[in-house]
């Protein structure tokens, strides 16, 4: 027997949703990039030094974040559940939260933190539930993991493992080297030295009190 067409608009706002989520697969690193030099533009008022030396309370444990996140997983190959990931299953996104939070606090500019809220909103949620659909459907074993970890905010106490893995998700520099996770590091000591001395170069052209 024949089905009758659905009348439940669920497929095409499916669709809509998984062409977004590709979409934002593709855009969000040349996004990152973008929003970083704009950021650097936002000069209604120049940077207070005290907010720099703040945001560094947030810059510095999202950049020790993502290396050691980095550092430990394997992607596409394997379900990483250790290190880092014992607490949540998005590290590299929280930690990307943290730096940005970061570099909001040392502009002092609720407009740049609302733009990265919403950016982090439109982007990286859709890019965060397309991976997890890639992981539900690649590993058996993350639906016994999604149970036990949080998706961003990290629980206190690591997860435990339900097999023995001690090895499993260990530090490892190659893999660091790999992702090429440095350029977090460069990105960020590029923005603050910028910070510190651009800006005050762009004053008299923008009207910047120095």
């Amino acid at each position: 027997m024949t089905e009758s067409a659905p009348t439940n608009p669920a497929p095409a706002q499916t669709d809509w949703i998984a062409r977004w989520q590709h979409v934002a697969r593709r855009i969000r690193v040349p996004l990152g990039f973008l929003t970083a030099a704009l950021y650097l533009f936002e000069c209604r008022r120049a940077p207070h030094p005290a907010a720099i030396a703040w945001s560094l309370v947030l810059v510095v444990p999202g950049l020790l974040l993502r290396a050691y996140a980095s550092g430990c997983v394997k992607k596409n190959s394997e379900l990483t559940v250790t290190g880092p990931y014992a607490h949540t299953r998005n590290p590299l996104y929280l930690g990307s939260m943290l730096i940005a939070a970061g570099f909001a606090l040392a502009l002092m500019s609720w407009q740049v933190a609302l733009a990265l809220a919403l950016g982090f909103v439109v982007i990286y949620v859709p890019v965060i539930a397309s991976e997890e659909r890639f992981l539900r459907a690649a590993f058996p074993e993350f639906d016994e993991y999604r149970r036990h970890v949080p998706r961003l905010l990290p629980r206190l106490i690591p997860a435990r493992n339900s097999e023995d893995k001690s090895t499993r998700g260990a530090f490892s520099l190659s893999l660091y080297l790999q992702h090429r996770e440095y350029n977090a590091g460069i990105g960020a000591v590029v923005l603050y030295l910028s910070l510190l001395l651009l800006r005050p170069l762009l004053a008299p052209y923008v009207n910047l009190p120095r």
